[in-house]
């Protein structure tokens, strides 16, 4: 059999058996790197601008943003990116993380309406990057990529056309290709649960119980994804076939925890959103009842005593 390493020109013909150590060790993608940095001191920048103003911004939100850039640098600037070109495990927590615990920390950040806050307002008919920004998310692309119609297929494709096509090995050859499967991962997962989260603004705003079910309509198919890798009795990825011997391990035994990490994987966005949806919709009926509350205490149980005059009329009428 031949044990060569694949993709990357050979790099990990001799990695050492994985360990966390190892793993976790610092390394990996420099494009991630400069990404993690820039998205990191885009958002302190913008905070600190509003903060300058007297302007308020949540601290969780902050945190939340912090621990999404921090969950990407983790699977993409460690040793773990070395180990994914060759283990499939560990590419599958690559892509786990990447794509559906990252984007929804990212996401309850509320970057988009932070940048809506911070960016300065170009003077009368110019165009700066808020104005652009604004006619992006009124725009009919925004409209039709945020779509479930559209999200939902594109997050199912995303797992089947691509690793069970020759494209996944095609993307595997080489660091650019891994690199970008890897901004695809995020771009869909950022896609995937934006309409759902409901943080941001944006064309798509279904009502609480319509965001569930979306959430909901995926993650089954994540679940078979799978069952389906730890069932099969050969390897099924030809990026993986040979692992090298350095490694000792097994494709298929590898392939089988793989399999387990998606499956289990599919269970943990389901509850980390559903915390945040059930959280949202009680924020949103305590700020109803509040704006009711001194709706009422403006205008006297103004509505109230309307009711009754006109249920006097009814009943007068009824006389």
């Amino acid at each position: 059999m031949d044990h060569s390493g694949h993709g990357m020109d050979g790099m990990n013909m001799d990695l050492p058996p994985f360990t966390l150590g190892r793993g976790l060790e610092f390394g990996g993608d420099p494009v991630f790197l400069v990404g993690c940095l820039l998205g990191l001191g885009l958002y302190g920048w913008a905070v600190i601008r509003l903060r300058r103003r007297g302007d308020a911004w949540p601290v969780g939100r902050t945190v939340a943003w912090a621990l999404g850039v921090v969950s990407v640098a983790l699977v993409m600037c460690t040793g773990l990116n070395d180990y994914g070109m060759a283990m499939f495990s560990v590419h599958m927590v690559q892509h786990m993380v990447i794509s559906m615990l990252s984007p929804i920390l990212l996401l309850l950040g509320a970057p988009v309406t932070l940048a809506l806050r911070a960016l300065p307002t170009a003077g009368r008919g110019r165009k700066g990057p808020r104005e652009l920004l604004v006619a992006l998310l009124h725009s009919r692309y925004m409209r039709i990529i945020t779509h479930p119609a559209f999200t939902i297929p594109l997050f199912i494709a995303s797992l089947y056309a691509l690793y069970f096509s020759p494209l996944f090995d095609f993307l595997m050859e080489s660091r650019a290709g891994h690199i970008g499967m890897m901004v695809h991962f995020l771009a869909v997962g950022l896609v995937f649960f934006w309409p759902i989260m409901g943080v941001d603004p944006g064309p798509h705003r279904p009502g609480y119980v319509m965001r569930m079910l979306e959430l909901f309509a995926g993650m089954p198919f994540h679940a078979f994804f799978g069952i389906a890798l730890m069932m099969a009795s050969e390897p099924m990825v030809a990026t993986f076939l040979n692992p090298p011997a350095s490694l000792g391990i097994d494709a298929l035994s590898d392939q089988s925890a793989a399999g387990g990490i998606a499956w289990a994987f599919s269970e943990i966005p389901s509850v980390v959103v559903l915390i945040a949806l059930v959280f949202q919709w009680y924020k949103s009926e305590e700020r109803q009842s509040q704006r009711a509350d001194r709706a009422a205490d403006r205008n006297g149980d103004k509505d109230l005593a309307d009711y009754n005059a006109y249920l006097a009329s009814l009943n007068a009428r009824g006389q």
